[in-house]
Order: C-alpha cells, then sequence, then structure tokens
C-alpha cells in the first residue's frame, strides 16, 4: 500500500524533552514513514527544551526530503513561548506563528 495521500495524526501530551527525545524521535519517523501528510498535535505539551525541538525539526527536515508534509497544530502555550522566542515560526511554515507577526508588523 502507497503512503500516499494518507494523513496520520500524532498527539504529543506533557513534556517535549531529552528524556522522551528519543521515544517521539522514533513515533514520528516510524508515522511518516507511513503517511504522505502528518499532523502533529502539540496542544498537550507542557514544556519543550531543546532535546524535543530537534525532534521535530528533524522530522521536518525528513519530511521535506522525502517529499511529505509535517504540520504542526493546536500549539500549546509552551510551544509557542519557544518558537516566538526562537523565531521558528517560517521555519516550521507554521500559519499561526507566521499571521500575527505579520499582523503586528503592519500596525
Amino acid at each position: 500500500m502507497s503512503a500516499a495521500g494518507q494523513t496520520g495524526k500524532v498527539a504529543i501530551d506533557g513534556e517535549l524533552n531529552i528524556y522522551r527525545a528519543g521515544d517521539l524521535k522514533t513515533l514520528l519517523q516510524g508515522e511518516l514513514q507511513r503517511c504522505a501528510t502528518l499532523e502533529v498535535d502539540l496542544a498537550g505539551v507542557t514544556e519543550v527544551d531543546s532535546a524535543g525541538l530537534q525532534v521535530l525539526m528533524l522530522a521536518k527536515q525528513t519530511a521535506r526530503a522525502e517529499h511529505r508534509e509535517l504540520r504542526l497544530v493546536g500549539h500549546s502555550p509552551a510551544v509557542l513561548e519557544v518558537f516566538e522566542l526562537l523565531d521558528l515560526g517560517a521555519w516550521f511554515g507554521d500559519a499561526l506563528l507566521i499571521a500575527p507577526r505579520a499582523a503586528a508588523g503592519r500596525a
């Protein structure tokens, strides 16, 4: 069965940190192999550290390299804080973060 047209969904709850990075990397890489598009729901994330951020960045790079799509959705306040602090919205192609920044620039 081809992965074309399939959309997978993964919800990450709790901490997105070094203690969970290995398991989350395995999970996301596996889902990206299975699906043409993967939605990662971050609404339940309570903490993000650099290892957790690296897992998301690796998943995004893998998706791009394999001509697949990774969408981050449902950003929790913890995720928004880190993405805004590091100005990562555009890198991830994340409309939720790009739109408010663009509107603020016009004001």
